[in-house]
């Protein structure tokens, strides 16, 4: 096995679920991803059942009710959706 394939092993979800606030992804090699949910509207805008009605993939998350994915390696760039505005500005 290469390191690159060994990185994207460690890189799996093993684990995801939503709160009020955050997206927590849980990786085959245990460390948690947490990303504020502003980064992604349609995850903001979602339910809470609709958050967590997920399918985890070999590189990413699915929700198959709001046509939503979102690949592990953005989330460890930090790459937001486009047009995601902090709730502050969102306020102004």
């Amino acid at each position: 096995m290469t390191n690159s394939e060994n990185e994207r092993d460690a890189e799996a979800p093993r684990a995801a679920w939503c709160d009020q606030e955050s997206l927590h992804v849980r990786l085959a090699d245990g460390r948690e991803i947490v990303t504020p949910l502003w980064w992604y509207p349609r995850l903001l805008a979602a339910s809470h059942a609709e958050r967590n009605t997920l399918e985890l993939m070999y590189s990413g998350i699915h929700w198959p009710e709001l046509d939503e994915d979102l690949s592990i390696k953005g989330m460890l760039r930090g790459s937001k959706a486009p047009g995601a505005v902090p709730p502050a500005e969102a306020a102004e």
